[in-house]
């Protein structure tokens, strides 16, 4: 996974659906907590294309919790089902698979409300 892929300017149509383990929800949530209070209400009130997970920061076009991101976000563009369509050939033949039982999904079954 040592392809560098091509994020700036996609606009975060490939970020999302956003399934996540518990491990990576307690993750997210100590990150969020840490966030000064005026971010967090810039990245939150943000409006975003539909499906696009709620922390990709459209202002600033890259992921607003980057280094507490799920699993799923880190494998991106790295296997045959999470390919980036602008740089395809950085996917590996295997698919990607979760090694955690997810508990649900950003945006859907967590939201804003979920992280104050």
């Amino acid at each position: 996974m040592n392809s560098h892929l091509p994020c700036q300017g996609c606009r975060g149509l490939c970020c999302g659906p956003v399934p996540v383990t518990e491990q990576e929800l307690k993750k997210i949530r100590k990150k969020v907590k840490a966030m000064p209070a005026k971010i967090r209400v810039e990245l939150k009130n943000q409006q975003r294309h539909f499906g696009t997970c709620m922390f990709y920061d459209m202002e600033k076009d890259k992921c607003g919790i980057h280094d507490a991101r799920p699993s799923v976000c880190r494998a991106f563009g790295h296997y045959s089902n999470l390919v980036c369509f602008r740089k395809p050939k950085a996917a590996a033949a295997e698919p990607w698979r979760s090694l955690g039982s997810t508990v649900g999904i950003l945006s859907v079954d967590f939201t804003w409300r979920d992280f104050k």
